[in-house]
């Protein structure tokens, strides 16, 4: 490994707004809204306010879920959030969620709204109110969150770090792609070995811990993330590509996928969701991101 040693940490950091790369526009340490708008409201008893990228998918894939197995008040608007415009930090979406990140969702269901923000906190919040994809049982239950919150600690290091430093910053650092390469593949062994003796993450069931880790390291195992399959040789991970193959299957899967994305084929895109029927008549694909 090269060393570099031209830089060195001045005594107190300041913001500047030229550096960042690719997201230099959204970044900023500072927090509150930008501009005031607030956030549009439909009819169904969830409204949701996304974006298709990992995190969100968590979301929308546990409400097809959960409509899949018939529970009409999981039914929802998925509002498109453009973070590349800036969309997370306005009066509203900062009311839903005060750290400005995707998913947020507003529970409307009851005699007052409740914002629920964190992808892991939304998902806790549906299987409870529901009774789905939870265990009950203490033991599998605790099985369940431990992995639920593995994937919340875990992905930092595949997104902000891997992903950040490998595909999207401005300069290639050596030392910060090696260190979060390592540790990336060292998750990924973890996933495997666990899938080699379950075949769902939290044991025998399908639960909130597969529909969290799956956009992630599912997506990584499949080469969709990062265009960084063939560098950290995903291939090797044989019961992760099971899982990812098996879950991705699923017609909820394949339908939370679409919802909010604004990348890849059109056929994969629904900017907006807000009726079933929408992914049949891709009414939504009219609703165009902002440019």
């Amino acid at each position: 490994m090269t060393e570099t040693t031209d830089y060195t940490p001045p005594q107190v950091w300041t913001w500047n707004k030229g550096s960042g790369g690719r997201f230099a526009n959204i970044n900023r340490p500072i927090a509150g809204p930008t501009h005031d708008k607030d956030l549009p409201v439909g009819r169904h008893p969830m409204q949701l306010y996304s974006l298709g990228t990992p995190n969100g998918q968590k979301v929308t894939i546990m409400l097809e879920e959960l409509l899949a197995l018939g529970h009409a008040g999981a039914e929802y608007d998925a509002w498109l959030i453009n973070i590349g415009q800036g969309d997370q930090f306005s009066s509203g979406f900062v009311s839903a969620n005060p750290n400005s990140k995707i998913p947020a969702l507003v529970d409307r269901s009851g005699p007052e709204p409740i914002r629920v923000f964190e992808s892991g906190a939304i998902l806790i919040h549906l299987a409870e109110k529901f009774g789905a994809f939870l265990p009950t049982d203490p033991a599998a239950r605790a099985e369940c969150l431990s992995w639920l919150f593995w994937q919340v600690g875990s992905a930092p290091y595949l997104g902000g770090g891997l992903g950040h430093f490998y595909a999207y910053a401005p300069i290639k650092i050596e030392y910060a792609i090696d260190r979060f390469a390592m540790e990336v593949k060292r998750q990924m062994d973890v996933l495997d070995r666990r899938l080699a003796e379950s075949e769902y993450l939290g044991g025998a069931d399908y639960t909130i811990a597969d529909m969290a880790v799956w956009p992630w390291y599912g997506g990584m195992a499949k080469g969709m993330l990062y265009g960084a399959g063939e560098f950290l040789q995903v291939q090797e991970y044989k019961n992760v590509i099971r899982w990812a193959d098996q879950l991705g299957e699923r017609p909820a899967v394949k339908r939370g996928r679409m919802v909010n994305k604004t990348s890849g084929e059109p056929s994969s895109q629904l900017h907006e969701r807000h009726e079933a029927s929408d992914f049949d008549t891709k009414t939504q694909d009219k609703v165009a991101p902002k440019a």
